[in-house]
């Protein structure tokens, strides 16, 4: 038989067995390797099921066939095998992905170290910077689907005005999905894939307000690697997050702009780039001096994206916003406030730049210098008798700093009709032209609340609760899921919860319980901070709490509290008789061993050397060892994991 006809009978006979190929349909050159490296007995079976194949790679001895590996993956590993290989594309070299070029595809790729890896980014505090383990897709696959399998979780609580209880049911609706507001502590890229078949297609907002990796954030897993390894730990948790969303379905990622460029093509890869919706911008601040070049950065985005293209028109929920007022001056018709002003410049209207003068009290105000007044001076008096003015202290339950326009529900039915609420939404939808809208969004607001909450600043850079109320309220409908696997101090989860909304927050820092925990417990007592008093909160509601249940991760914590060589000593006592070590490692600790570990005389090196003795995989419980005895889950922890995952 001819070469190329067994080359064509063995790849055949290769891609009849489905983990050989892959999603291209391409035989997996590498996996085929891999397997042949490790005797894989599968594959052994296949080859032998061809008799042509068998004399070619077996070797007979002492009347026993026996496979030559060597022979083998030197045969498919040869650049004239494949039908992709050298002599296919022998005029035509460059970079290609499933199969074609760059110059053909006719689109960017963002590609970096370790982007074929998964990063599990396990820290769990803000001085913790422990060294990270890349776990490549192919080799180390088994230990990825390892990692990605459910855990137990455990410490149930459920919160309510009445306190804290034990959980004793999970509620479901008639379709079996899980309604309950639920808060998570544990990593974030665990979690989610915890929660992927209960929430599988069943979130409708995604917000996420991830570390932007500037060197002044909590994100320093990986000094050698920090670009690529805050790449690697986004793609990673964009991947599964994706899987959560309902097909209308949008994820809204917060980014500034030292990253944000390089997540939008992460995200165009995941989402697919037709699924791009927008960048959304919002004012952070107002300008400064002392930053690089005195150009002040007074701006970060959002990177919006939906599941599926076909559902981008009926994305938004509202596309305008509008909170319409009653008052005894106007008893047969709502109003709602709007911008008095216009852009445009003093050259293209000059009759519209001049200082309004409220008649009541003789307060001015000049105009933006920016902009212009919407009318012109002369007409003033005419729109104050009309009402169409409203000034500051006109109203006692407004807070506005400018005069505003007011307009009228009647007028904007008579002018659209019944289609007046389905105007098109801009992209600064965030951001009212209004300066005190803007100031209320900025970040300086969300420390203001957090103060107010807890007496004193908590949290650097939280996002403040008007934010989430425009991102929630134009996206989502009452009863939807939102989810925010970075909850922080716990905004998303806040507003969601005042806003009759679904929520599932996701915290693997230690302050879980100190922070967004209790402020969510503030928030069923009926706190009026933030958007409490526009919304007309008065509290009640409730949420479970739950923590993925530690198992290595116990070591971890007591490896980096540890002060002296002599506790890390009783550490690694402790883990050789009641750990998971990694598999290279005996559990036997030699005595000259001891003796090396003391040598090196400096404790962070011994912690860095006794963490990587730990088994990464076994951080955590999985859920498939809860009858383990060595794990002691506790029987009503067993109770209510079955009734989490629909057992």
């Amino acid at each position: 038989m001819s070469k190329e006809k067994f080359d064509k009978k063995l790849i055949k006979l290769l891609e009849s067995r489905p983990d050989f190929v892959d999603e291209a349909g391409e035989l997996h050159r590498a996996n085929v390797r891999e397997r042949a490296w490790k005797l894989d007995h599968d594959l052994i079976k296949l080859l032998l099921t061809d008799k042509e194949v068998e004399t070619k790679f077996f070797k007979e001895i002492e009347g026993r066939w026996i496979f030559d590996n060597n022979t083998f993956v030197d045969y498919i590993t040869d650049k004239n095998f494949f039908a992709d290989s050298y002599t296919k594309f022998r005029n035509k070299i460059g970079l290609n992905i499933d199969g074609k070029f760059l110059s053909e595809r006719g689109e960017v790729a963002l590609v970096w170290p370790y982007k074929d890896c998964v990063l599990e980014g396990g820290q769990a505090r803000e001085e913790e910077k422990r060294k990270e383990i890349f776990f490549n897709e192919l080799l180390a696959q088994d230990e990825i689907n390892r990692m990605f399998d459910p855990k137990v979780l455990t410490n149930w609580k459920r919160h309510t005005a009445a306190g804290e209880q034990n959980v004793t049911a999970i509620k479901r609706d008639e379709n079996g999905t899980i309604r309950e507001n639920l808060i998570v502590k544990g990593n974030n890229l665990i979690v989610l894939h915890t929660l992927k078949e209960q929430f599988r297609g069943q979130v409708k907002l995604i917000y996420i307000d991830p570390p932007y990796n500037t060197g002044n954030d909590s994100f320093g897993y990986n000094n050698s690697f920090n670009h690529s390894s805050w790449l690697t730990f986004m793609r990673n948790r964009l991947e599964i997050a994706r899987t959560l969303l309902k097909d209308d379905g949008v994820i809204l990622i917060h980014i500034d702009d030292q990253e944000m460029h390089y997540l939008k093509l992460v995200g165009d890869d995941i989402f697919g780039r037709h699924n791009f919706i927008a960048t959304v911008p919002r004012k952070t601040r107002s300008g400064r001096n002392n930053v690089p070049y005195n150009l002040s950065q007074d701006f970060d985005w959002m990177l919006m994206y939906s599941n599926k293209a076909a559902n981008k028109d009926n994305i938004f929920q509202r596309t305008v916003s509008r909170k319409y007022h009653t008052s005894s001056d106007f008893p047969n018709d709502e109003w709602r406030l709007s911008d008095l002003t216009v852009q445009a410049t003093i050259h293209e209207r000059p009759n519209c730049n001049f200082t309004l003068v409220n008649p009541k009290n003789g307060q001015e105000f000049p105009v933006n210098p920016n902009r212009c007044w919407g009318f012109p001076r002369d007409s003033f008096h005419d729109y104050y008798k009309l009402g169409k003015i409203v000034f500051p202290g006109d109203y006692n339950f407004l807070n506005i700093r400018q005069p505003a326009l007011r307009v009228f529900k009647s007028e904007e039915i008579e002018r659209k009709g019944s289609d007046y609420d389905k105007a098109s939404v801009s992209s600064n939808f965030l951001n009212q032209a209004m300066d005190e809208l803007l100031e209320s969004m900025m970040n300086s607001k969300g420390t203001d609340e957090i103060v107010e909450l807890f007496g004193r600043k908590e949290f650097s850079y939280p996002k403040n609760e008007l934010l989430m109320q425009r991102i929630i309220e134009y996206i989502t409908k009452v009863g939807d899921i939102v989810l925010d696997f970075h909850l922080g101090s716990g905004t998303t989860a806040a507003v969601a919860h005042k806003m009759g909304r679904q929520y599932i927050g996701i915290e693997q820092m230690d302050y879980a319980e100190t922070l967004p925990v209790e402020r969510l417990n503030k928030v069923i007592a009926g706190e009026q901070g933030g958007i409490s008093k526009y919304l007309n909160w008065q509290g009640g509601g409730g949420f479970i709490y739950c923590e993925l249940m530690p198992y290595n991760e116990v070591f971890m914590e007591r490896i980096q509290f540890a002060k002296s060589s002599e506790e890390l000593l009783d550490i690694w006592n402790d883990m050789s008789k009641d750990s998971v070590l990694n598999w290279y490692v005996k559990p036997q600790k030699p005595e000259e061993a001891e003796e090396h570990f003391i040598a090196i005389n400096d404790v962070g090196k011994q912690k860095q050397l006794l963490a990587g003795l730990l088994d990464k995989n076994q951080l955590y419980v999985h859920l498939s060892e809860i009858e383990d005895e060595a794990f002691t889950v506790s029987e009503a922890d067993k109770v209510l994991n079955r009734a989490f995952y629909g057992e």
